[in-house]
């Protein structure tokens, strides 16, 4: 995340402990990739924390180049195909979910392409007024950046379900956000804002496990 490394660190402690309640509260094996995504934003704040504390001594060291690879990986390649695809597992409605697939499809297309770039050409992070920005060979032109939202935030907006639509529309935000004030810094930045959306999901899953629950009987 942007700013510091305490911020990130704070912030994977908390998503993982979020994403650690998801998974027991999980009680389906479709709830399991959704249960699953704090855990992940977790890891990858994390590897920002760590790259945060790197930067600064060793800018073009073997682990400065090692977190920026791993931390790109997650950010462009995984959530593309990730979040469709948890957004389909847990859509009980067969028509959202045959809108889902052209997302999903959009993303395998821009994770492809976001991970050529990656592993093709020059890629580097660097600390630039107070935020990690990461390059790569080619940028981040409109178009790319265009399909790579509609893969990761429009499958949640399309969901019937209340929390995962707060979670798509609390990402696409954070997109718009990042996008106006954080262009450079749009990967860290945007990521953040999806991390803290955690929260969401365990609104869910708590949501659920109290419907669940049988009701007191009365004495």
């Amino acid at each position: 995340m942007c700013f510091s490394p305490t911020a990130s660190f704070v912030t994977a402690g908390l998503t993982g402990a979020i994403g650690l309640v998801c998974l027991a509260r999980a009680s389906r094996t479709r709830d399991l990739p959704l249960a699953a995504m704090p855990l992940i934003f977790a890891l990858q704040q994390a590897i920002e924390g760590a790259l945060w504390l790197v930067l600064p001594t060793a800018p073009p060291g073997p682990a400065a180049s090692a977190l920026t690879l791993t931390f790109l990986l997650f950010a462009q390649v995984l959530w593309p195909i990730y979040a469709p695809l948890a957004a389909r597992a847990m859509e009980p409605d067969p028509h959202r979910r045959r809108l889902m697939l052209p997302c999903l499809a959009a993303g395998v297309a821009i994770a492809g392409y976001l991970l050529w770039g990656i592993l093709t050409g020059p890629r580097g992070a660097a600390i630039v007024n107070g935020c990690i920005v990461y390059r790569t060979a080619g940028g981040h032109p409109v178009l790319t950046g265009l399909v790579y939202l509609a893969a990761t935030s429009l499958p949640l907006v399309l969901s019937s379900r209340r929390a995962i639509f707060a979670l798509g529309a609390i990402t696409l935000v954070g997109c718009v956000v990042a996008y106006a004030f954080y262009w450079e810094a749009f990967l860290s930045v945007w990521c953040f804002f999806a991390a803290a959306a955690s929260v969401v999901i365990l609104g869910h899953f708590e949501g659920a496990r109290r419907a669940a629950s049988p009701a007191p009987t009365a004495a």
